[in-house]
């Protein structure tokens, strides 16, 4: 399996957060980490992201359906 490599401003328009709160829930463990490049370029991996995205609806599924 392959996996894709995303910059930033993909990962802000999959996931509507600014790229402040990308990397304050990098440092709070509620977001993929990022992969560095060399130097000051980083991405991310893109089915981590997709991941994130998933749990984050899952939560708001789970919380509809069970009050939580």
């Amino acid at each position: 399996m392959t996996e894709r490599l995303i910059r930033i401003k993909e990962v802000i328009s999959k996931t509507g957060l600014t790229r402040s709160r990308i990397y304050q829930y990098i440092g709070e463990d509620r977001f993929p980490a990022s992969v560095s490049l060399g130097g000051r370029s980083v991405c991310w991996v893109e089915s981590e992201v997709d991941k994130w995205i998933e749990n984050v609806i899952g939560q708001r599924d789970r919380k509809i359906l069970y009050g939580y």
